[in-house]
């Protein structure tokens, strides 16, 4: 394997285009190799800007590359992922990582038995003032509950109100698993869904259990005119109130963050950690769950 990763991304819409290509282009570890995408002009647009490889089929990206990166919807990326595990190449992961839970279990067993790296683009845990936040509550302990509210209005305007995959499944899919996984490394291990509702607009209300005792609640929607959008997590106990929002560090440089785990990861090889494909399966059975409870 060269010193610089060759990665190969799988997509080239809104996302892959203005954070994953940019991201792996620009970084010093990395090199985008390869691009595919199901629209063969897009991906041949975006692989000229940085200088890439258009690859014809999947099949064809996967013998080429080191790593690969997926920017697609979850039921694309779990089969050609599980697929590229298997060939040994190392893995950065969009959310939700899979469609279904079964689907999720074979991705996890796959990169298991393969002993490839994987990290989940659950972009807020990489910055900066989240490790800080997830530090103080960790170092003081006795929070007792959460609260989070993700609201937008990305299914109405902008790059990603003509996804397909994001109308079908709405926020529980999309958002929930950067609120979930917020609370759940907040308070502690999410242990139950006690209540979900979602409304006919595709407002999601949520209540969780975790472990230890304590419960947060949770509020979805990417169908309300709002701009900007609120993304906000407050966290209370006996040491009072601590709050974080997500207009600090940039997506793109949470990505950059996550790049440097990834390098590190491979060079190492090193197959743990808190963000890879097993956190992803643990979220897909949170949503699942979410699902369920409000008799989806």
């Amino acid at each position: 394997m060269e010193e610089q990763l060759r990665v190969g991304l799988v997509g080239a819409g809104p996302w892959a285009t203005t954070v994953h290509a940019p991201g792996i282009a620009d970084h010093p570890g990395t090199r985008l190799a390869s691009v595919w995408a199901r629209k063969p002009e897009a991906a041949a647009e975006l692989a000229a800007t940085h200088g890439a490889e258009v690859a014809s089929t999947p099949d064809d990206l996967l013998s080429t590359v080191d790593a690969v990166a997926f920017a697609v919807p979850p039921e694309v990326q779990a089969d050609i992922a599980a697929k590229a595990a298997a060939l040994g190449k190392h893995l950065i992961l969009e959310k939700p990582i899979a469609s279904t839970v079964d689907d999720a279990e074979r991705l996890a067993d796959a990169v298991e038995r393969a002993g490839v790296a994987s990290l989940v683009l659950l972009t807020r845990r990489y910055a900066p003032e989240t490790k800080e936040l997830l530090t103080q509550l960790h170092r003081t302990g006795s929070w007792s509950g959460a609260d989070a509210q993700w609201l937008s209005g990305s299914l109405l305007t902008g790059p990603y109100s003509h996804s397909p995959w994001r109308h079908e499944r709405g926020a529980l899919h999309d958002l929930g698993p950067h609120v979930f996984d917020l609370l759940d490394i907040s308070l502690g291990r999410i242990t139950d869904v006690l209540a979900a509702h979602v409304s006919d607009a595709g407002l999601w209300r949520l209540v969780f259990a975790h472990e230890g005792g304590a419960t947060s609640s949770a509020t979805l929607s990417m169908s309300l005119p709002l701009q900007p959008s609120v993304a906000e997590l407050t966290v209370y106990g006996e040491h009072g109130y601590r709050r974080l929002a997500t207009s600090g560090t940039s997506a793109r440089d949470c990505y950059t963050l996550l790049l440097d785990d990834f390098v590190a990861m491979v060079h190492s090889g090193t197959t743990e950690h808190p963000l890879d494909v097993r956190r992803g399966l643990h979220l897909q059975r949170i949503i699942a769950l979410a699902g369920e409870r409000a008799g989806r």
